[in-house]
């Protein structure tokens, strides 16, 4: 597998996009994004687990079931979400308008909605901006649509890499956005990844699924779970390769492709928490079970007295073993080892469920740095699990407490 470090999703074969600013927000900054494969597609996707579901949501679960997808239509800045019947019939109409300016069935375009909660969409901005976005897809707009779906991102969230499958070259490229309230199964979170691989539904569904178990389900910012979120993959079988339809060997390929393209953005969505200055990576090993190790390390990163221990740099191993105590986990409390690890080193602070004595000001020099490892070792079984966050400091307040004003 290759990294591509220049390309973008519009590089993908087969698939142009666009992003411009068509007037959802105030800043005049770009809102309203295309993802558009000129083949039949098929599509994949996770949606949100709050109950309370945005517009956009319901129709994709309904549309995604759908044989082929051939567009996403995505604007930020209003959220589309608890406005009632209107606000679904609205995002039918987006549909339909979408397909109309390409030629679709409105059951072929999926869309997503980011932005402020209880805000309809204006509708009379909408129908204009889809039509100058559809006009204006290419094969170099990759580097505008991942600024299109940014809400209070400081940062693009964007991959590319190539592998080969039956000696024929595929990319899969995925964007995101998200900062806050993201605690998935999903969160304040939007993913969409294209790929070129010719992979039937039922495979793609199949891989997708497993695949976010393990990326964006495993990372948390602020312990919250919105309205709104997704994770979309579209495959427009471009690149010829021998039709995938099977878990053989060319489906493990492109599994631990895509997995490498998920984590990574999820990882790029966790070092981009609302105030962030950290990203935090937990890995728990040796426990008796998958679904235990997983608990663990969701537990720490999600755990607001671990970040903001983090924050200053605070060795606080009481905090992390805490979190684990409280994950559900089934563990020894006995058995249980945790070490700090970044660029500048290494140490154990905490060891078969007791304190130990080391050096305080090694273990913060370890927790100034960018990158932080939080090691916990159960010594109970042979089960691992890593889970991504970042810490909580005082700008997360403040964009908070102002996000609407």
């Amino acid at each position: 597998m290759k990294i591509l470090k220049d390309k973008s999703i519009s590089d993908v074969q087969g698939f142009k996009t666009a992003g411009i600013a068509a007037g959802f927000k105030k800043s005049g900054k770009k809102d309203l994004a295309l993802i558009y494969s000129e083949k039949k597609a098929v599509s994949a996707g996770t949606f949100t687990t709050n109950k309370v579901k945005a517009a956009p949501v319901i129709l994709n679960m309904e549309y995604i079931k759908n044989e082929n997808t051939q567009a996403i239509i995505v604007n930020s800045g209003q959220a589309n979400a608890c406005t009632g019947e209107a606000g679904f019939e609205d995002a039918k109409v987006i549909s339909k308008i979408t397909a109309d300016e390409l030629g679709l069935n409105e059951k072929e375009v999926l869309q997503a909605s980011t932005g402020v909660i209880g805000v309809s969409i204006p509708m009379d901005i909408m129908k204009n901006g889809i039509k100058n976005v559809c006009a204006l897809k290419s094969n170099e707009g990759g580097k505008n649509t991942v600024e299109a779906i940014m809400t209070t991102d400081t940062k693009t969230k964007e991959i590319t890499v190539e592998i080969l499958l039956g000696g024929k070259k595929v990319l899969i490229s995925g964007i995101a956005k998200g900062s806050g309230m993201i605690k998935p199964n999903m969160a304040t979170m939007l993913s969409f990844v294209v790929t070129d691989a010719n992979i039937s539904k039922a495979m793609l569904n199949k891989v997708v699924k497993a695949s976010v178990k393990d990326s964006y389900n495993m990372i948390s910012v602020d312990g919250d779970t919105s309205t709104n979120d997704m994770m979309i993959c579209i495959a427009n079988g471009a690149a010829q390769n021998e039709l995938i339809d099977s878990e053989n060997e060319e489906f493990i390929i492109f599994k631990e492709a895509l997995d490498f393209v998920n984590k990574e953005l999820a990882k790029k969505m966790a070092r981009d928490g609302e105030g962030a200055t950290k990203l935090i990576e937990v890995e728990v090993v040796n426990a008796k079970d998958l679904e235990s190790a997983k608990m663990c390390a969701m537990s720490v990163v999600s755990s607001n007295l671990v970040k903001a221990a983090l924050f200053g740099s605070d060795p606080n191993w009481g905090r992390i073993v805490c979190a684990v105590g409280y994950s559900g986990a089934d563990f020894d409390p006995n058995k249980v080892d945790v070490q700090f690890k970044s660029l500048v080193g290494e140490i154990k602070v905490f060891e078969n469920g007791m304190n130990i004595y080391f050096n305080e000001e090694k273990a913060s020099k370890i927790l100034e740095q960018e990158k932080i490892v939080i090691y916990v070792n159960l010594n109970e079984g042979e089960y691992a699990a890593k889970a991504w966050g970042c810490d909580l400091t005082y700008k997360y307040v403040k964009i908070n407490g102002e996000y609407r004003t």
